[in-house]
């Protein structure tokens, strides 16, 4: 096992002429008696934390870059032992242990967009909620402000767009707007995830093994 070391970050500190100095945000020096002892701290702190974080992205990226290397050469031996292809139609695919207590997931997942025909649908719904007036559940109306309105990023919200498609209306403008949401979605590539999973007993639920940061 490769011993995890930190990487070797500089104390960001400067001696000129037996003077120690330090650059602010501005690149200029300042000298360290200057500078308050809390940020002497948080300035350690920071290098430290970074000095584990650096290693650790790089490890991640290795192990990442191992992960398809290995499942690659799976595929092969299949493909040169038995004529055989592993995984679905759109490369998802599932590796297991015998058994059955850890898994390895690939999932591609495509990154769509959105043409003008968007408006189109937006248009065509709202001349149906505005004719349904009362009529309309509210519910539908938030799904509806939801789905059109955009995020911080500016962004649609593509979520709220698939839902609005699972409501069955009836109704041949919604129907309409529904065909025009369809033929809006643009597919502008494609984007793979590796999730690795465990668990106790065959019976007991699955606890991926957490590699995200955010969410350890």
């Amino acid at each position: 096992m490769t011993k995890f070391e930190p990487a070797a970050l500089t104390d960001g500190r400067k001696e000129i002429d037996g003077n120690v100095f330090m650059r602010d945000g501005k690149g200029g020096l300042q000298p360290i008696e200057n500078i308050a002892a809390r940020d002497l701290l948080q300035d350690e702190t920071t290098r430290k934390i970074i000095g584990h974080a650096i290693p650790l992205s790089d490890q991640v990226a290795r192990f990442k870059e191992h992960t398809f290397d290995d499942i690659g050469a799976f595929e092969a031996i299949l493909a040169q032992e038995y004529g055989a292809t592993f995984g679905g139609k759109k490369g998802n695919k599932t590796l297991m242990t015998v058994d059955q207590l850890y898994k390895v997931e690939v999932r591609i997942a495509d990154q769509i967009n959105f043409g003008p025909e968007l408006q189109i649908a937006k248009q065509l719904v709202d001349e149906c909620l505005n004719e349904w007036s009362a009529e309309s559940r509210p519910e539908i109306r938030s799904i509806v402000t939801r789905a059109f309105n955009t995020d911080k990023a500016g962004q649609i919200n593509r979520a709220e767009i698939f839902m609005l498609l699972r409501l069955e209306i009836t109704d041949a403008r919604w129907q309409e707007a529904m065909r025009a949401i369809k033929d809006a979605i643009r597919i502008v590539g494609s984007k793979t995830y590796v999730r690795c999973s465990k668990r106790d007993s065959h019976d007991a639920p699955w606890q991926a093994i957490t590699i995200d940061l955010a969410k350890a």
